[in-house]
């Protein structure tokens, strides 16, 4: 009996690689164990993604860094016609108070004229910037379909409004 009792611990006895797992788990019970990559080919994926991660970051912040400040939304046009411009009125008299020299037509393209000669204008977004001509430098925000409003140059919204009337007289 003694000799079938030893044939039976021999046979179950661990082998020589999975002694040294046995033994390395025990020592490592409880604690937290951390693999640096031991897959060579894990280990370089995880390598170029942090490059690539880092090459996303500086493109984004190039992007950024060149991108115009001023260039803040989609170019657009205004709508072609007669813009009559006036100051809000007061309960006691018309509800709109016209101010004459300040009108303007949208002629095409980016183009308008006003009473003392013509120009360009820039729209960008709803934010639109006279850049050259008798209105050069005047900045509208667009409210709505034929809708300006002036921003003043502390860049709050202005009382100077101004709306479509129709199309443009020649």
């Amino acid at each position: 009996m003694g000799s079938y009792l030893r044939l039976v611990k021999e046979r179950d006895r661990p082998s020589g690689g999975d002694v040294r797992r046995a033994l390395a788990e025990r020592e490592r019970a409880g604690k937290r164990v951390e693999n640096h990559c031991n897959n060579r080919y894990l280990g370089s994926a995880m390598i170029d993604m942090k490059r690539l991660a880092e090459l996303a970051l500086a493109a984004a912040l190039a992007g950024l860094l060149s991108a115009p400040g001023a260039a803040q939304g989609r170019l657009s046009l205004l709508d072609q016609g007669e813009y009559i411009c006036a100051l809000p009125g007061d309960a006691t008299g018309s509800a709109w108070i016209e101010q004459s020299g300040r009108d303007f037509a949208i002629t095409g393209g980016s183009s308008y004229r006003a009473a003392r000669g013509g120009g360009t204008y820039l729209m960008e977004g709803k934010k639109v910037t006279f850049t050259r001509g008798p209105m050069r430098g005047m900045k509208f925000m667009r409210l709505g379909s034929g809708m300006l409003q002036e921003i003043a140059r502390d860049g709050k919204l202005g009382r100077l409004r101004c709306h479509r009337a129709g199309p443009t007289r020649d």
